[in-house]
Parts: structure tokens; C-alpha cells; sequence
């Protein structure tokens, strides 16, 4: 799940976006771990909910997920947005990652050989790559545009100074220019208020949020008796910064105030959000 908000775009989308992470299988079996049929089913519960933005990446379960989101969606695709993502590795080879002119090209059209379309709603740089100049991948994401095989651009997880220098750069030269910003943010990380949240506003930029219940944490389903089940999530995929004690006493007061108004932890953290 991801909580949605574009910029200065016609799109219209959801505010909840659904995040197809989980689909298919790979060597993090806490994560990868959704099949068909059950994938299946996600899907038609939230497209019958009004949800209809879905968010994946050619790095998630090395492509499966992209592979299943789009024979899922079938004939229904034309009512959906879709989002996906580039930069991090998808190879063996020195120029199969990052963010070169080389490697987005590849990439959007594997991409779109997998989700099975022909254009793509929104496009978005994974990563950042110091090894790749601003210039180079903002101009290939124009020139993706221009092609008609990306309709917006956004990036993820970008810093506030990077963005904001693309952002400039594109404008000024008459490029594409992103949309969105795609960040972590949730009742216990609000590293972005500081900086990215005030840019994204003065540009316009939307954002949208991913983990919102930070890898599950908020929803309610961890203790600190079970945190280190094995048989959970985050014994194997705990990469978001966090201190624990900390997070289960913010994850207390959300509790009482769940209690309070006949709702679950998850709906408090969200109805924060």
C-alpha cells in the first residue's frame, strides 16, 4: 500500500495506491511470496474499493512482479495507472543498473514487454547515481516522453537539493518534469518534513508515500515479544531505520487511541498520515 498524492498533472488517481512489492517469489521469501491466484484476487479487491493506481518496479522479484501486475490486469489496464520504476540493478552486466541514457532506455522497454502495454502512466528513477550526470538522465527521460512510451516522470528517494536541481534544470531547458517524489514517511519516520515536504510543495511536486506503516510496523501485528519471529516480515526485511523500543511506545499511545474510536492501529497511522 502507498498513500498518493500527484503534482501538477492531469492524472487522476486514488489516494491509496496498491503496491505490487510482493508479488511473485525470490531469495526474500518474507516479501516475495504473493502467486498468481492470490494476486488475483488483491487486485480485483481493490480495483471493486475505486483503487486504481498500482505501483511496481523491474527490481521487484527481478521483474515477476511487473510480469504478473500486468497479465493480472488484462483488459482493465486502460482504466488503471500504472507506476514502475528503473535504476537499480537488473543484470550481470556493468551497464545493466544505474541511471544512463543506456540503461533507462533498456529498461522501459523491458518494462513494458513485461507489464504487456504500450505506454507506461508514470516512470520513476529507483535510485540516485552519482556516476551518471543529472543532465544525461533527465534528458532520457524527456526523450522517453517525447516517444510516447512514458506519459509523467517522478523519482524516489532522491534528496531535497537533487531534486530541486533536476527540477530546475528541467525546467528550464523545456524537459519533462517530474510530477512526484516518491519517499518514505510515516507516524515514526518523518525525516522528510524537514526539507523534501517544504520543496515539494514550492514546486508543486506530489508525493507519494511508501511503507506508510513502515514495513508493517503500525499495523499492530508486532510486539516486542514476536519481533523476532522468523516466520515474520521483519526478521529478514528490517531495512527501515528505526528504534524499536522507541517505535513500540509511539505504537502504545496509537493503540489506546485505536481503542478509543473502535479502529485498528493501521487506520490511526494512515488517518495521521
Amino acid at each position: 500500500m502507498k498513500y498518493v498524492q500527484l503534482g501538477n498533472s492531469g492524472l487522476i488517481v486514488s489516494r491509496l495506491a496498491f503496491g505490487a512489492m510482493t508479488f511473485g517469489t525470490g531469495n526474500i521469501p518474507s516479501v516475495y511470496k504473493v502467486g498468481q491466484d492470490h494476486a488475483q484476487g488483491l487486485i480485483d479487491q481493490a480495483l471493486a474499493a475505486g483503487i486504481n493506481f498500482f505501483d511496481t518496479a523491474d527490481g521487484y522479484a527481478d521483474g515477476q512482479s511487473e510480469e504478473m501486475l500486468g497479465r493480472l490486469l488484462g483488459a482493465r489496464r486502460k482504466e488503471t495507472v500504472i507506476a514502475t520504476k528503473a535504476g537499480f540493478r537488473s543484470g550481470p552486466g556493468l551497464v545493466q543498473a544505474g541511471l544512463s541514457r543506456k540503461h533507462l532506455f533498456a529498461a522501459c522497454e523491458a518494462s513494458l514487454a513485461r507489464l504487456n502495454t504500450d505506454y507506461i502512466d508514470l516512470y520513476i528513477v529507483h535510485k540516485t547515481d552519482p556516476f551518471t550526470p543529472l543532465e544525461e538522465t533527465l534528458e532520457a527521460l524527456n526523450d522517453l516522453v517525447r516517444q510516447g512510451k512514458i506519459r509523467y516522470i517522478g523519482y524516489s528517494n532522491w534528496p531535497a537539493w537533487l531534486a530541486a536541481q533536476a527540477v530546475q534544470m528541467q525546467r528550464e531547458r523545456r524537459w519533462a518534469t517530474f510530477i512526484n517524489g516518491q519517499m518514505y514517511y510515516s507516524l515514526i519516520g518523518r525525516d522528510i518534513e524537514h526539507d523534501t515536504v517544504p520543496f515539494m510543495k514550492s514546486a508543486g511536486v506530489g508525493l507519494t508515500v511508501w511503507s506508510p506503516l513502515a514495513s508493517g510496523f503500525l499495523s499492530g501485528k508486532y510486539t516486542r515479544d514476536n519481533l523476532k519471529d522468523p516466520n515474520n516480515r521483519l526478521s529478514s526485511f528490517d531495512f527501515i531505520p528505526l528504534d524499536k523500543e522507541w517505535g513500540f511506545s509511539i505504537l502504545d499511545t496509537v493503540g489506546d487511541i485505536a481503542r478509543a474510536h473502535d479502529a485498528t492501529p493501521a487506520q490511526v497511522s494512515l488517518a495521521w498520515l
